[in-house]
């Protein structure tokens, strides 16, 4: 597992909205799979994992014509981590882990292309991630650096903390 941590944070940083990861990758399989995991980790150590997602590589381009990899080729991956709403505190760290298995919440991946549940044996798959000016692998985060607040008013609309209102 590879996992990125941030340095301790020096104020609160509230994300809102889809999570995405953008990895530059090789395997030296014909199909693995990405998965990633953004983490909050607090003071005393522990990490908390706050969203994650998983592509099948066959499927990087589409869900309806899996492609397999030429091993050592490098390949763009879009991973899906959800949306969330969360707040790292100060004094926490974000942390992204990238992986190739979430077993057993998704189905192993035996890394040889096969078709699904008819194989037996699967092949070991070494995969390197990029981090290069050609190949930039980040996450991407809706980051509020604001505060807003919403008042629910009786008439079924929410006005805005300057008034206007939203229909």
């Amino acid at each position: 597992m590879l996992t990125y941590t941030t340095q301790l944070l020096e104020q609160d940083l509230t994300i809102i909205g889809p999570v995405k990861a953008v990895l530059y990758g090789t395997s030296t399989a014909r199909d693995t799979d990405w998965v990633v995991r953004l983490c909050d980790v607090w003071l005393d150590g522990r990490s908390m994992s706050v969203c994650d997602g998983i592509l099948r590589a066959r499927y990087r381009n589409s869900l309806e014509r899996p492609e397999l990899m030429v091993p050592g080729q490098i390949y763009r991956f879009e991973v899906d981590l959800g949306s969330t709403a969360q707040v790292f505190k100060a004094g926490h760290c974000l942390q992204v882990e990238v992986t190739s298995s979430d077993f057993p919440r998704y189905d192993r991946n035996l890394n040889t292309g096969g078709p699904f549940a008819q194989e037996v044996r699967g092949e070991v798959a070494t995969n390197t991630v990029f981090q290069t000016q050609e190949h930039p692998s980040h996450i991407m985060l809706p980051i509020m650096n604001y505060a807003l607040t919403l008042k629910l008013c009786p008439e079924g609309n929410v006005r805005l903390d300057n008034g206007n209102s939203i229909n």
